[in-house]
């Protein structure tokens, strides 16, 4: 299998609510969304919003579930400010503050808040990991 991810889709209860949420944080919709499923170009990843039920539905498994699903999305800033005024962004969006930014004990900072499912995000600023020129995150080989 390639190294690569291409979409990551998230469940929603409501998804007028998310795209509400996600048009608040300044993203664009894909002129490829159509009125069950929204689209965001998201860096070299496709992001997309789905009714949960239906997702589910699709993936052929049953759409109970609670608690931390086990994985987070995360942003990346440039600077530690950015973090906090992201943090701030999202909550004025709609979002809960989870975790302050806060100096993280592996060097950089990082917070995090909730979408209005429930799905966690981090944003995060790491000196270890710069933003290349489009703003896209650079791994060390």
């Amino acid at each position: 299998m390639k190294q690569a991810i291409s979409f990551i889709t998230l469940g929603v209860a409501d998804l007028a609510r998310s795209r509400a949420f996600y048009r608040a944080l300044g993203w664009r919709e894909s002129s490829g969304s159509q009125a069950e499923v929204a689209f965001y170009q998201a860096g070299s990843v496709a992001f997309a919003l789905f009714a949960r039920d239906a997702l589910a539905e699709d993936a052929n498994v049953p759409p109970q579930g609670a608690g931390f699903p086990g994985f987070t999305l995360a942003h990346n800033v440039s600077s530690e400010a950015a973090v906090d005024a992201t943090l701030r962004e999202a909550v004025a969006a709609g979002g809960r503050l989870v975790r302050a930014g806060e100096k993280a004990p592996w060097g950089g900072t990082r917070g995090y808040f909730a979408d209005p499912d429930g799905f966690l995000w981090e944003v995060c600023f790491n000196p270890f990991f710069p933003l290349d020129e489009n703003g896209f995150v650079t791994l060390p080989e």
